[in-house]
């Protein structure tokens, strides 16, 4: 059983702000617990109680872990496979139990969220939500800039209009896309429809986290503030 404790002592140990920082906060009516303005001294149970800051969902759970995973090609992003093929929840520590967020392909590489946060999961790939994937697509030929204007503008694919936030070619058979959507093969499938197939695909950025330093294969824990920048970009693009 979970303990109720005091707000700034919680807030303070999840890496939102120093105590004293915290009562401040309270003070300017910036945190909200179960959707009712906090209290001065009021205590709260981590487990059970939600928690805003600045209208920003915080994760408070002492078992909550975050990690950043880059991907080599032939490992499949989910919990277990049919087929036997390594997966990525095999290549981080085994508890807590982490499921990955959002899709990446197996033929895929890069940077890949694992976590047992369900709440930020959710959204973080929610289509409604929509958080900036960003992808470094080598491909076949050298795109134009009309191809380009292709990818900003939408191409249509079997399944619907798709449209990219952002596409540039900082080389010339290298696409830098950058899309909000997490529809299966999604990048793979617009670089196939400007007539440019895909060689290979690397995402090199989610929301706020890249990581060059990362080798293919590791692995780290997010910072706090980088989950809370997570975090953040959640909640503005729900325009909360």
């Amino acid at each position: 059983m979970s303990e109720a404790e005091r707000i700034q002592k919680v807030l303070a140990a999840a890496g939102v702000a120093s105590r004293r920082a915290v009562e401040e906060m309270v003070a300017e009516g910036r945190i909200m617990v179960n959707g009712q303005l906090a209290r001065l001294g009021q205590r709260i149970d981590p487990e059970h109680d939600t928690v805003e800051v600045d209208g920003i969902p915080v994760g408070l759970r002492a078992d909550l872990v975050y990690y950043l995973l880059n991907k080599p090609p032939g490992v499949v992003a989910t919990a277990s496979d049919p087929q036997g093929r390594p997966t990525v929840v095999a290549m981080v520590p085994d508890e807590p139990r982490v499921f990955p967020v959002g899709r990446l392909d197996a033929d895929s590489e890069g940077l890949l969220l694992l976590t047992n946060d369900g709440g930020l999961t959710h959204r973080l790939t929610h289509p409604s939500f929509g958080v900036d994937k960003e992808y470094l697509a080598h491909v076949q030929g050298q795109p134009s800039r009309g191809a380009l204007r292709q990818l900003r503008e939408g191409v249509q694919l079997d399944d619907g209009l798709a449209q990219a936030v952002a596409a540039s070619r900082p080389e010339p058979s290298v696409i830098r896309i950058v899309v909000r959507e997490g529809r299966n093969r999604l990048v793979r499938r617009m670089c196939d429809a400007i007539g440019h197939p895909v060689i290979r695909l690397v995402r090199t950025r989610i929301g706020p986290l890249a990581d060059r330093k990362l080798p293919p294969g590791g692995w780290r824990e997010l910072t706090q503030s980088e989950i809370r920048e997570l975090e953040r970009s959640g909640a503005e693009l729900t325009g909360n």
